[in-house]
């Protein structure tokens, strides 16, 4: 009787087990970029992310970290230890103070300079959300960010 009780205990736990491996990953996009005051030769920003849910089930996080290339190159990294939930099925903003640092900013001058004019360049965002119960969530996004129409 105890070895069948046990059979049957181990069954339930992986089932239970395959179960939670089957989440689809989160997606994030790039929802906004805001500016905030600086200090020195470096700009910062808030990144306004969109955490979207696909699964039953409510996505906690305790803390953010992103990188943020553009145009092939590093520009701006930052971490936030913003803690919430994204629910199930559902979305969030989240705000990420990020900063860009003069040499990023020169190397993206310097790249933009020696090609031909362009109206958007391309991105990618990749990172991660901390500490919730099922450990990192990590994330990548690519996209292309729209520049303003040049003076003439």
């Amino acid at each position: 009787m105890p070895r069948l009780l046990v059979t049957l205990l181990s069954i339930l736990v992986l089932a239970g087990c395959a179960s939670l491996g089957q989440q689809e990953p989160l997606r994030v996009d790039l929802a906004g970029l805001d500016p905030m005051p600086s200090e020195g030769m470096e700009m910062r920003f808030a990144v306004k992310l969109r955490v979207l849910n696909p699964n039953d089930r409510a996505v906690s996080y305790d803390g953010v970290a992103l990188n943020l290339e553009v145009n092939g190159q590093p520009l701006a990294y930052g971490v936030s230890d913003e803690r919430g939930e994204v629910p199930r099925f559902g979305e969030t903003v989240i705000s990420v103070p990020v900063t860009i640092s003069a040499f990023s900013m020169f190397r993206q001058a310097w790249g933009l300079s020696s090609k031909a004019p362009r109206q958007s360049l391309p991105y990618r965002l990749s990172g991660k959300l901390g500490g919730g119960p099922f450990g990192v969530e990590r994330f990548n996004a690519e996209g292309e960010l729209s520049l303003p129409p040049l003076v003439r």
